[in-house]
């Protein structure tokens, strides 16, 4: 959930001093935009993955503050809960055989993250949602000791007066609960593919990523089961939208503005459209004074941006020159259920999001927004089987897009990327024979359960065993 803070209460005072800021912060970021002051980088992509910290009975383990400190790594750090933590790559232009660095930095970066786990008695699982976990885990003693955490549950309860979130999710089975915090947050880990692009090319990236957002979601789908209940093939996404429910200022009835979310619409004509609704539809959560920073910086747009979890987030960073730069946050995938999966979702959705965004026809033209949203839902609570509406009108199963056209389509944006055409080839191999197989680590996740009954323990107790091979998940043997 972001950068750490100094504090964790607030006064009225707070709040109007970072309103002002945000304001004033907004006001140069647009002249940014019109003075055409950002780095003209494009093309270098990263990514982040979320991970699960478990006992050898497959059980969560609160151990990753000991954990943290044995790995001493700033590219390793915490999450939500205790039993969470965070891997990171480093950036990487795309081209040649950054595929293939990218693989080989996750996987040395996750076998010392195995080595130092088993000092601890413990395995790092890569699971969009955790088979074994249990709504009695995820309370306020979970929370991994941070001001940042404690700060957005507090505004976050005080803001819907103290009432619990309900969550209420119909799938293969139903699952309705109340849960008193945003602690729901923690049972859902992601792997978050970063993209710089250039100012001017940046809507039509933006664009794209949304439109993709369905396919992708249904092609890595990795969290059918929450607490014992199978639903959706992508769980995690009602999940982290209810989990996290924010109604309230002038929006209060209008999901379009709730904290997580797909968003309202495409982006017209720059991303500064988007942190002007940051400042005009979502009041300020964490108040901080960052007068210290440089306002060159824009601080208080930053943090700001950082409370809020569009499903594709524009990010604002800045080159070692001090030049700002702009990224596109994918946050649609799971954690999971290998490295080579990762490696080949990324693949794809970099192939794809490069080659749609320079498409002839725009995509606002070709698929209205309300379509875009109505695929991402069907896609996350259907999967591969989900039929949508695409481009042009074409109507057509995800799982047939994939293979007849978007896997093709990827292919060409790696290609025009210059990628090396054998890791292209490897890495697209994977997630054409995941999607022709129809098995994603949903899919082996069900498949397990209907072969060997509920048991979640033996489910998560397999899982890993097979994601320790290192194979992808369309090899998994049930």
């Amino acid at each position: 959930m972001g950068q750490e803070i100094s504090q964790s209460e607030f006064t009225h005072r707070d709040f109007d001093r970072f309103g002002e800021r945000l304001r004033r912060e907004t006001a140069i970021l647009g002249d940014w935009f019109r003075e055409r002051r950002f780095a003209p980088v494009s093309g270098i992509a990263g990514f982040e993955v979320e991970a699960w910290l478990v006992d050898r009975a497959g059980q969560p383990a609160p151990l990753n503050q000991a954990f943290l400190e044995r790995m001493a790594d700033p590219l390793v750090v915490p999450e939500l809960s205790v039993f969470n933590i965070e891997l990171n790559a480093p950036p990487l232009v795309l081209g040649g055989g950054a595929l293939r660095q990218m693989h080989g930095h996750l996987e040395h970066l996750w076998r010392r993250c195995q080595r130092v786990a088993a000092g601890l008695d413990a395995v790092v699982a890569l699971i969009g949602i955790l088979p074994t976990l249990r709504e009695t885990d995820l309370t306020v003693e979970s929370m991994s000791d941070r001001e940042r955490y404690r700060a957005i549950n507090d505004q976050i309860l005080r803001r819907r007066r103290g009432r619990p979130m309900q969550l209420v999710i119909h799938g293969a089975e139903k699952l309705r609960l109340s849960h008193p915090d945003v602690m729901l947050e923690a049972a859902t880990t992601s792997f978050q593919a970063h993209l710089q692009v250039e100012p001017e090319q940046a809507a039509a990236f933006f664009n794209a990523a949304l439109a993709l957002s369905a396919p992708l979601v249904a092609a890595t789908a990795n969290s059918p089961l929450l607490f014992g209940k199978l639903l959706w093939e992508e769980t995690r996404i009602p999940l982290f939208e209810q989990g996290v429910d924010l109604p309230g200022g002038d929006d209060a009835d209008n999901p379009a503005y709730r904290r997580v979310t797909f968003g309202h619409d495409y982006v017209r004509n720059s991303l500064l459209e988007l942190f002007e609704e940051n400042l005009a539809h979502y009041p300020p959560l964490l108040p901080v004074d960052l007068g210290a920073e440089p306002i060159g910086r824009l601080p208080h747009l930053r943090l700001h941006n950082g409370t809020i979890w569009r499903w594709n987030r524009p990010l604002l960073g800045f080159e070692a020159d001090g030049a700002p730069h702009l990224r596109i946050e994918h946050r649609v995938m799971p954690a999971g259920p290998s490295i080579p999966d990762l490696i080949a979702n990324a693949a794809l959705y970099y192939g794809l999001v490069h080659a749609l965004a320079r498409a002839t026809t725009p995509v606002p033209a070709a698929l209205p927004f309300a379509l875009s949203r109505a695929n991402f839902y069907a896609a996350a609570r259907d999967g591969l089987r989900a039929e949508i509406v695409w481009l042009n009108g074409r109507r057509a199963s995800l799982r047939q897009l994939l293979l007849e056209e978007l896997l093709p389509l990827a292919r060409r944006g790696l290609r025009a990327l210059e990628i090396d055409a054998a890791d292209a080839d490897d890495y697209l191999g994977i997630v054409a024979a995941r999607v022709d197989s129809g098995r994603t680590g949903s899919d082996w996740q069900r498949r397990f359960l209907a072969r060997h009954g509920p048991d979640p323990n033996a489910l998560t107790l397999t899982y890993l065993e097979r994601q320790r091979s290192g194979r992808p998940v369309h090899e998994w043997a049930d």
